[in-house]
């Protein structure tokens, strides 16, 4: 409509009130102002303001001001009341969107079984080895709607399904804010404004000792240094005694009877040096498992408390904590001498050599100690993470008296770090709580 007006189409603009027009002061007056360059006139009906008269844009200006308070205080009313309901951890999730849970009494999620069985698949499939990119491909060539019903799946979609803790049945509240109310720009929330984290909030999709073990492989993944793939869930877990690098799977005789699928070091024939480690099929891999985890719970209940104690010592990060609020305090104290020494350039003449030589100084002071400070966060994370570690194991293995009797996907990536091939073909399995058992 002010296009066409500017454009000569429209003489005259009637709008119900001033707030109607535009969100904020600067907004209502540079389109007024342009629509009045061109001889066109905005009535607004409320206020009984001509924009041509004499007194308009006084009036316009006052009322405009009006308007963007009022828009403030209506924003600031919502947010308190979105706020309240996440501190009382009242959750709610964009159903329309959202996989798997459709809005129940009370407001409560409910479990959509038809689509919670595809969750549970897409789980399924990444903990069996697929790549996100893989199961996004899948899913897409079956014709399986998306939860926007779109008919591509994307790898972010993917993501967010197999990381968002909803499914696990607890909530992350306000994980995004407002930034500014007249925008309505949103912004990740890292620490600005409280978050909540509900525990037991509704009913889970997954179980939440499986959702944690798929959050610790999405990280052991993306801490490979590499792009991973694999269609199995012994991808980047076998490495190579000889040069280091990551079994992956072969097809021998692909075209024939005798076709089968085999591991072997995927640089095996690179280079001028060729690894001597021996190839492997899957149900090799499977038995000496089986045996070297049987072997492993012959003394599970040392081992269990062994791994308690180690998780302890992980867990205790109080010389850490205590360094850290030393640290803030000291880059407080840093801030405000740094403060004083700009203003007190700024309010009067002060010998430049020596100025420059203060700042530097506690630029430096101050890059020492936010340096420390990232160190020692980064060394509480690597703890927490490894603690983490412990805790899936301990978990996993304490209601198992014996070892399975056939393979199972799970176990294997809940308790197993790493599996080395040596060059006589021993086989080292690494578990996650640091134990080696070669087989």
């Amino acid at each position: 409509m002010v296009a066409d007006a500017l454009a000569g189409k429209i003489d005259l603009i009637v709008t119900k009130s001033v707030s109607r027009f535009a969100r904020n002061t600067v907004d209502s007056l540079v389109t007024v102002r342009k629509l009045k360059e061109k001889g066109v006139e905005v009535y607004f009906e409320k206020e009984n303001i001509f924009t041509l008269d004499s007194k308009g844009e006084l009036l316009i200006t006052i009322m405009s001001s009006l308007a963007q308070e009022e828009s403030r205080s209506i924003s600031e009313n919502v947010t308190w009341g979105q706020r309240k309901r996440f501190s009382d951890g009242k959750v709610s999730m964009p159903y329309k969107q959202f996989l798997g849970y459709e809005r129940g009494q009370d407001g409560i999620p409910k479990i959509v079984e038809e689509e919670a069985a595809l969750v549970r698949r897409i789980y399924g499939l990444f903990m069996g080895g697929k790549t996100t990119c893989a199961i996004a491909k899948m899913l897409t060539s079956e014709v399986i709607p998306t939860p926007a019903g779109k008919e591509k799946w994307s790898v972010s979609t993917i993501e967010s399904i197999l990381t968002n803790e909803k499914y696990r049945g607890s909530a992350r509240l306000q994980k995004f804010y407002t930034v500014d109310f007249l925008t309505k720009t949103m912004k990740q929330n890292m620490g600005e404004v409280p978050q909540y984290w509900v525990e037991q909030s509704h009913e889970p999709i997954i179980q939440p000792d499986e959702w944690d073990t798929v959050q610790k492989e999405f990280a052991r993944r993306k801490a490979l240094g590499h792009s991973y793939s694999g269609n199995s869930a012994f991808a980047s877990r076998i490495v190579c005694g000889d040069c280091g690098c990551f079994y992956g799977p072969k097809v021998w005789n692909s075209t024939n009877k005798y076709r089968r699928v085999i591991w072997q070091c995927n640089n095996k024939f690179k280079g001028e040096h060729k690894c001597t480690t021996p190839h492997l099929d899957e149900e090799t891999i499977k038995t000496r498992f089986l045996a070297a985890f049987d072997n492993l719970l012959d003394s599970k209940d040392a081992l269990l408390e062994n791994c308690e104690q180690v998780r302890a010592m992980y867990t205790e990060c109080s010389a850490i904590d205590a360094e850290l609020a030393n640290l803030l305090r000291e880059i407080d104290v840093v801030t405000e001498l740094t403060r004083k020494c700009v203003e007190e350039n700024a309010a009067s003449a002060q010998n430049q050599d020596e100025y420059a030589s203060r700042y530097s100084g506690y630029v430096e002071r101050y890059s020492a100690v936010k340096s420390r400070i990232e160190a020692l966060e980064q060394k509480r994370t690597l703890r927490l993470a490894r603690a983490d570690a412990f805790d899936h194991f301990i978990f996993a293995i304490r209601n198992i008296e014996t070892a399975p009797d056939s393979f199972d996907d799970a176990l294997w990536q809940k308790v197993i770090d790493t599996v080395t091939v040596k060059s006589n073909g021993t086989l080292v399995f690494k578990f996650q709580n640091g134990i080696a058992i070669e087989n």
